[in-house]
Formats: structure tokens, C-alpha cells, sequence
């Protein structure tokens, strides 16, 4: 695992153990708790679909349908913009944080590209890059606020990307492998990560520009998520309830049942969750995947992890579940 690995996730799991032991007043909903598992209902202020999930300097964030952006608060969840960068309602599908976790940045429909500043409340959007339009499914952003890499999923099979916080005339863009849409992003060092795409393919770039098959033969499933955690630690969750792991050497599969796995995220040999179809969450204890009982039915779109056993997820219908 990169230093940089090391040092924005072990800052931020640590900021998330702390607000994680306060509560939110008033935020459980009439859908109850799972007591065994430990999995809550939060009150959402929204029935829209919220598509992913961040934790950021100044808490917890999602990211949804119709430009949502939910903010985690004393009080519970509360809009803090709606309608998306440009206001025109494009929905957002991906999120991602800076490494001192002051900056959102989240991407979505029509070419949408916002970076939301955490502790001032600014929005400035970077929305249309080199006059593209097209859906982005996901972001991954390196470096602090200001300084960033930014690194786009295009719906199209191109990956976008920005060495200098999004600006101006500095975008370019790569196609990574067949023209496939890509899933999902992310990034475990400053230029080095991986990407899957709708064509049953993983790739990695050491230098966020050009890109390599890593894999997987004979999957069968579509892709969804990807974990990049370095290049002998990479997690992929999929359909048919499929997950990946590659360890340097091998791939290794495990498989939870006929759920889509739609998200995952994993710090450690012990530690991680996937989420997916039918509100279904595994978590990761002893080398293996359990099932958890939770207290909603609904397709889960997204998990983070806060430090510990804590976690968020979100999915259908504004749905917001906290361990």
C-alpha cells in the first residue's frame, strides 16, 4: 500500500471514528434498526437515488438524482445543493475526496463536474471538459484541495482527466481498452491506479495517462466497483454477487449469492463491506465475506467506510444506512 494510501484513509477513517460516536438527533426512520448487525435507518431528506457516498473533512457526504448533494449534520442529513454544479438537475453519479479531505468533488449527466469546498460551502463547477457532454459514472480525485489530479469515468470509454484541479484547457482524455463504458475509478497513488468498464476489464496506469489490462479471464459477470489499494491489492465487486481480489499474482473469487454487488470498499484483511442489490451488505471478517442482516430492502448503490466497524450506505429512494 502507497504512503499516500496510508495517510488520507488511516486521517480520515480516524475523523470518522470520532464523528462517528456522536449522535445524530432525530435521524432514525420508522424502518427501525437491525440490532444484531448494527445496521441503522437514517431520515433522509430525499427520494431520489443517491448514487455514492464520501467522507470529507467536514463529515459525511452523498451524492444523488437530480443533482443532490446531502450533507451529514448534528441534526441529520440536510440538502446543501440540489440541481447539481450547473443548477440544470443533472444527476450525480460518482464521488470523491481530496487527500486533506477539504474538497467533493462529483460527477454525473450531461458532462457534470462539480468541486464542492467542504468548509466554506463554494461550488465551482468544471462541468463540460473539452465541450464533452456525455454521462461520467465516476471520479477519482489525488493530491489536496487546490492541487488535485482529477480523473473522470466517461460513459463513453474514455477516461478524462486533469493534471492541474480540473482547470481550464488542461483536460485530456485516454481510451483505456475497447470503448466499453467505464464503471468505475479509482486511484491509490497520485498517477497510479485502476479503472473497470462494462466490457468485463480491468486496467491499471502508473502514470494516469496510459492504461494496461490487468483482467479478469473468464468473469462472466459485469463489473461495478473497483478498490485500488495498490498494485498487488485491487478489489472489484460485480454481478452474480461476485468479488475479486488481486494479490500480485492471482485473482481470487468469492462469490455472496445472485445480488449485483454494485460497490467496495476494503482497508485491510478484516475489513471492508460490499453492497449491492436488494439492500444486501457483506462485511469482511477473518478472510471472509458475512452477510448482514439491514433493515431495508433496497438496492444499495454505494458504501465508506469511517473508521472501525462504522460505515455508511446509500442507494433507491434516498436510502441512508449507518453501522
Amino acid at each position: 500500500m502507497t504512503e499516500r494510501t496510508v495517510t488520507r484513509r488511516s486521517a480520515l477513517k480516524t475523523l470518522g471514528a470520532v464523528v462517528a460516536s456522536a449522535t445524530v438527533a432525530g435521524s432514525a426512520s420508522a424502518a427501525g434498526d437491525d440490532a444484531e448487525s448494527g445496521w441503522r435507518t437514517r431520515e433522509s431528506p430525499t427520494e431520489r437515488t443517491l448514487y455514492d457516498v464520501e467522507e470529507t473533512a467536514g463529515g459525511v457526504y452523498a451524492v444523488g438524482g437530480g443533482g443532490v448533494v446531502l450533507e451529514r449534520t448534528a441534526k441529520g442529513y440536510v440538502k446543501v445543493l440540489d440541481g447539481g454544479p450547473t443548477g440544470n438537475g443533472n444527476s450525480l453519479y460518482g464521488a470523491d475526496v481530496t487527500d486533506d479531505g477539504k474538497r467533493l468533488w462529483f460527477v454525473g449527466s450531461s458532462g457534470a463536474i462539480g468541486e464542492y469546498d467542504v468548509e466554506t460551502g463554494s461550488l465551482d463547477s468544471h462541468s463540460a471538459p473539452m465541450d464533452v457532454t456525455n454521462n461520467f459514472n465516476d471520479v477519482s480525485v489525488t493530491g489536496d484541495a487546490g492541487e488535485a489530479n482529477v480523473y473522470v469515468a466517461g460513459d463513453s470509454g474514455k477516461l478524462y482527466y486533469s493534471f492541474e484541479n480540473g482547470a481550464s484547457q488542461t483536460w485530456e482524455y485516454s481510451t483505456p481498452a475497447s470503448g466499453a463504458a467505464i464503471n468505475a475509478v479509482d486511484f491509490h497513488d497520485v498517477k497510479s491506479g485502476h479503472i473497470v468498464d462494462g466490457n468485463q476489464t480491468v486496467l491499471y496506469t502508473r502514470d494516469g495517462a496510459t492504461w494496461d489490462r490487468l483482467g479478469i479471464a473468464n468473469a462472466n459477470n459485469n463489473f461495478y466497483g473497483v478498490d485500488s489499494d495498490g498494485f498487488d491489492d485491487v478489489w472489484v465487486s460485480g454481478g452474480g454477487g461476485t468479488i475479486f481480489h488481486w494479490n500480485g499474482s492471482e485473482w481470487i473469487r468469492s462469490d455472496t449469492g445472485d445480488a449485483g454487488q454494485r460497490d467496495i470498499e476494503v482497508a485491510g484483511a478484516d475489513s471492508g463491506y460490499v453492497v449491492g442489490g436488494g439492500g444486501k451488505v457483506y462485511d469482511r471478517e477473518n478472510t471472509r465475506w458475512n452477510q448482514d442482516a439491514t433493515p431495508s430492502g433496497e438496492n444499495l448503490k454505494a458504501v465508506v467506510l469511517r473508521g472501525g466497524e462504522s460505515a455508511v450506505a446509500v442507494g433507491a429512494g434516498g436510502t441512508i444506512l449507518e453501522r
